[in-house]
């Protein structure tokens, strides 16, 4: 072990002891993969944001199993999803709910009827294509887990998790998300095509679905119950983040915010750099996944595993990176190359 592995385990276990919470997250991991081929990241974000307690924006081209890796880890986790399809014409209240005025025998009456934001998973499809009243209509259920309306306010379940989803190639008709609102987002998780190999098993596994669709009552295996979910936070809130892990994390966000500090290009690429938002996220996600690597404390590895899902929509560049065609992502990578774990 070297000096400073030795100064980030401080005297902690060198290894996790057995967690039957664990085991049910791989568990729920494995079967979600077996299901969702070709997006190990996507499985493992939606894993890390889940157990982040956060809230996660996928951005992808159409027909990538953004929707249908949604579905395969909510019928696998026993947890209720609801899907809303975001359209222009959407109005806040779809999504919040309303209160109806009610005839009863008592008289009339207002009673407030629960909009589909009420759910553990919440599935915001193609945000970006609703107005900025509606998208700010997730905002009070995303950052303080629950809604008001008519002055009243309710909260939300216990397991709450939003993953809104947008087409990157689509402009038209669309309403961008404001910044500020992307700074509620946890993670923002960015995937492609699948290689060739897995794209054939896809096929096979599409037909081997379709081949088994009139066997209505094959056995299923039980769902994961919702209290692994809360075990696993409360054995990541135990991980150990050393005074060495968090200054990297510090380092990687000031980075972002005083880019001169570290010449060109960088200095010339970004314009805005990251809230605390932004550190908290990095906290929050690096223990996720050392805790999902079976390790007790955090390393520099696990920071720079999860920094550009918990960046990318945070940087805010510079009209010379745009002209460049330079990414977050370019950014992002050329601040974990300079900024080193000392």
């Amino acid at each position: 072990m070297t000096d400073s592995a030795a100064k980030l385990a401080s005297d902690r276990p060198a290894t996790a002891t057995p967690s039957p919470a664990r085991d049910a997250v791989l568990e729920l991991k494995s079967r979600i993969g077996k299901s969702v081929l070709g997006q190990d990241h996507l499985v493992e974000s939606m894993l890390i944001g889940l157990l982040a307690n956060g809230n996660m924006l996928i951005e992808s081209l159409p027909g990538l199993a953004k929707t249908r890796a949604v579905k395969t880890l909510a019928k696998n986790l026993a947890a209720d999803l609801s899907r809303v399809q975001f359209t222009p014409d959407l109005l806040p209240s779809d999504v919040t709910g309303a209160e109806i005025y009610l005839q009863t025998d008592k008289g009339g009456q207002f009673q407030f009827q629960k909009g589909p934001i009420f759910a553990n998973l919440v599935l915001a499809d193609e945000i970006n294509r609703a107005p900025a009243k509606v998208q700010s209509a997730l905002l009070e259920a995303m950052e303080e887990r629950q809604v008001t309306v008519a002055g009243k306010t309710y909260k939300m379940p216990g397991l709450f998790m939003v993953l809104a989803t947008e087409n990157p190639i689509e402009q038209e008709g669309t309403y961008p998300l404001p910044e500020a609102q992307l700074d509620r987002f946890l993670m923002h998780v960015v995937i492609t095509y699948p290689d060739e190999a897995t794209e054939g098993e896809i096929i096979k596994l599409n037909r081997a679905e379709n081949a088994q669709a009139p066997k209505e009552h094959a056995t299923e295996p039980a769902a994961v119950p919702q209290q692994a979910i809360f075990d696993a936070r409360g054995e990541i809130d135990g991980i150990f983040v050393s005074d060495l892990a968090q200054k990297y994390m510090v380092d990687v966000i000031y980075a972002t915010r005083f880019p001169g500090r570290y010449g060109d290009p960088l200095g010339k690429w970004i314009q805005v750099g990251a809230s605390p938002r932004g550190s908290l996220a990095l906290d929050r996600c690096a223990r996720v996944r050392a805790w999902l690597d079976g390790e007790t404390f955090v390393t520099p590895d696990h920071v720079r595993a999860v920094m550009h899902d918990c960046l990318r929509h945070r940087l805010i560049l510079s009209y010379e990176a745009l002209s460049q065609g330079v990414s977050a992502d370019q950014a992002i990578d050329k601040i974990a190359e300079l900024v080193t774990a000392a």
